[in-house]
């Protein structure tokens, strides 16, 4: 059985880019995610977790990339350790393979994944806040409401059978706003 060389790279936002990420770093196969790391139920990091086999070694560009939180970020070195599977990280340039790991490297895990998960929530402290600050002010949040002639029209559409997409397609909203309509109106 060949080892690889296997990448996990994550984005959270629009903005963000994976080119950035292990560009350097030649893999057999790479696992791409647009994802929060808020928790690790994340399709791609379980399928990452379920390919990678003893003796591989898995590519991490930073310890947040792979969890935001302590908990589940030791958990997830834990367990592909135990299974053989080196985890690299190249931003911080620590790496676990279960046999040799330092107590300084596992001390700078923990405190780099504790800084990751107090991050994350300065993040949604500072989001709720603002969300707080924007009601306050009258502003209302989330999408601007559909107008009524789109809806009708929008209805229309279904009830004459033309699929979802197409009828999102047509009137100008979102695939997912046409079923919040069907879902409104039984």
């Amino acid at each position: 059985m060949k080892v690889q060389n296997v990448g996990y790279r994550r984005i959270s936002t629009k903005d963000q880019s994976f080119d950035r990420q292990l560009m350097s770093v030649t893999l057999d196969r790479v696992f791409d995610e647009k994802a929060s790391a808020r928790t690790s139920d994340r399709p791609e990091l379980k399928a990452c977790l379920d390919y990678v086999r003893e003796g591989d070694t898995l590519h991490v560009h930073s310890i947040d990339r792979l969890a935001r939180n302590l908990t589940d970020l030791t958990a997830i070195v834990d367990r592909l350790t135990a299974s053989g599977v080196t985890v690299r990280f190249h931003n911080e340039g620590i790496t676990f393979d279960g046999r040799e790991d330092s107590p300084i490297n596992r001390l700078l895990l923990q405190m780099l994944g504790a800084v990751a998960e107090f991050e994350r929530n300065l993040i949604n402290e500072r989001r709720r806040e603002g969300q707080e600050a924007a009601r306050a002010a009258g502003k209302s949040l989330g999408a601007p409401p559909i107008p009524a002639e789109k809806q009708k029209r929008a209805l229309e559409l279904v009830a004459d059978g033309m699929p979802k997409v197409q009828v999102a397609k047509e009137v100008g909203i979102s695939r997912q706003s046409v079923y919040k309509l069907i879902n409104r109106q039984d």
